[in-house]
């Protein structure tokens, strides 16, 4: 009988610590769920844990909220999930995937407001059904691509980063005549 009144115990304690868990755990677990992880890099993110800030790959701040999630070179596939919303002081999430030049059927790119670092992958401008583009509101650095489907996108969707200015054609050359003659 103690047996049955202890694992139902553990259970509704297990179950409490859960609901009552840290949301920003409960978003990066969300995002651990629905990633391929094939080199096995976040096994750290254990979701009964209600603290984040002890897993891999994962930097608090002094109030134990989530700052930094940086993935760079993981080897992960999957989908961003909507939860991350739910990590208000998330300043970091790494670079752009130079990776995304592989989904060539990629109609829109919206990657704006994610405090993302690094240059933009000068291989995007490979994937011509690239539409819609808002990189805005980051903290990329380096040049704008200005060559294949990029040379579609006005500097908004660049935005509110530190990028350098968009290169400025020379002027076209006026052709010039020859000294006038005077008819001699």
């Amino acid at each position: 009988m103690w047996g049955i009144w202890s694992s139902a115990f553990f259970l509704l304690f297990h179950l409490v610590v859960r609901v009552s868990g840290n949301a920003e755990g409960d978003a990066l677990n969300a995002l651990r769920t629905n990633l391929l992880d094939p080199g096995d890099v976040l096994q750290s993110w254990d979701p009964t844990l209600v603290n984040p800030c002890t897993w891999f790959h994962v930097t608090c701040n002094s109030e134990n909220s989530v700052t930094r999630v940086d993935l760079g070179n993981a080897n992960l596939t999957g989908q961003l999930v909507t939860q991350l919303g739910n990590l208000p002081n998330l300043q970091y999430f790494g670079p752009i995937p130079k990776t995304l030049d592989r989904l060539q059927k990629l109609r829109f790119l919206r990657l704006n407001n994610n405090t993302l670092r690094g240059t933009i992958p000068m291989n995007l401008t490979t994937i011509t059904s690239l539409q819609v583009l808002d990189l805005s509101n980051n903290k990329l650095t380096g040049d704008i691509p200005v060559n294949g489907s990029f040379s579609l996108f006005t500097p908004i969707s660049f935005a509110n980063n530190n990028l350098n200015p968009l290169p400025v054609s020379p002027p076209s050359q006026i052709p010039t005549t020859g000294s006038p003659s005077n008819g001699n």
